[in-house]
């Protein structure tokens, strides 16, 4: 029977595993739940539930429930992830979502040791401006280990799209205050490649807190099928925090080709000035990002991510 209107209780999906879903509910209590049967035909396209999702259950224990009723998303961060059998409806590709009602992502890079990749920075700036996520921060860590001083310089250009840019070192506990702040009572995501510091960055926040994002949030690959094991966890400053590894070799989702330049800040205002109005910005004359380019507007190294992240999505769009 479908409980009654009445009888659900709102809640938080703060877990996910193997298709049961850790729900919080407003006295803290997290029970243990499924999705009801018609949520279930439906997540074979796309998942209907995951971490940050707000939805509605029925209790049915003390410890478990059905999810009844997902509400509707602020944003969601998706991957594309290939797809066997009936998952994903025939699809080659489906949608993964790795998180919901993300108020913010932080991705952290370190200056040196290693240095940071922009081509990556780019891609994960273009998830989370697709994603529609309000608040999108790079995090540059070891700045300790920067002898010349150049991080500052090498970030400008995004501080000058309005992307915050916050330089801190674990070691030397530097940013760890403005970085605590930027996660008070939101619910973040916090990601990067490895070897970037971001396990002792967190335990500088809030102590053992890298350990615990480490040990129960992960993804694994195991041929066709993706297993996730994901988790918020609550800070002692409010808010939750999130590492989401599927965003390290992020699958672009629903991106075209013809769309992406709309997800560079710096690129999107020079499209409409372009001669043809299917200007790719790589050869057509009369483009008016490439004299942008040229004359220092846009720096040399956005266009260039843009250029190879347009070139993958051609490909993958040629291939399915």
């Amino acid at each position: 029977m479908e409980a009654r209107l009445s009888e659900l209780v709102h809640g938080l999906v703060v877990r996910e595993q193997s298709g049961f879903f850790g729900v919080e509910v407003p006295d803290r209590t997290i029970y243990t739940c499924r999705l009801r049967g018609r949520l279930m035909e439906e997540a074979q396209s796309s998942d209907i539930a995951a971490i940050g999702d707000r939805v509605q259950i029925s209790v049915i224990d003390a410890e478990t429930g059905t999810i009844e009723a997902v509400e509707e998303r602020k944003n969601a961060l998706s991957r594309a992830v290939r797809t066997e059998g009936n998952r994903g409806a025939g699809a080659a590709e489906r949608e993964q979502v790795i998180i919901a009602n993300v108020d913010q992502a932080l991705f952290v890079f370190a200056a040196a040791q290693p240095p940071p990749s922009f081509r990556m920075i780019d891609r994960f700036l273009v998830a989370g401006e697709k994603a529609g996520i309000d608040r999108l921060m790079i995090v540059v860590n070891k700045i300790d280990l920067d002898g010349d001083g150049s991080s500052h310089a090498l970030f400008e250009p995004y501080r000058q799209m309005n992307y915050p840019v916050l330089l801190t070192s674990a070691r030397l506990g530097v940013g760890v205050d403005e970085l605590r702040d930027s996660l008070r009572d939101k619910i973040s995501v916090f990601t990067g490649p490895s070897g970037v510091g971001k396990t002792s960055l967190l335990n500088t926040v809030q102590p053992g807190l890298g350990r615990v994002v480490k040990s129960v949030s992960r993804l694994k690959q195991e041929g066709m099928h993706t297993t996730r094991d994901s988790e918020l966890v609550r800070l002692e400053t409010g808010g939750y925090l999130a590492d989401t590894p599927g965003i390290r070799t992020l699958t672009m989702w629903d991106v075209e080709p013809e769309e992406l330049d709309a997800y560079f800040r710096d690129i999107a205002p020079y499209v409409s000035e372009c001669r043809f109005g299917d200007c790719t910005h790589t050869s057509e004359p009369g483009c008016a990002v490439r004299e942008a380019v040229t004359a220092g507007k846009i720096n040399r190294t956005r266009y260039d991510s843009y250029r190879s992240l347009r070139a993958e999505l051609e490909e993958a769009y040629a291939t399915y």
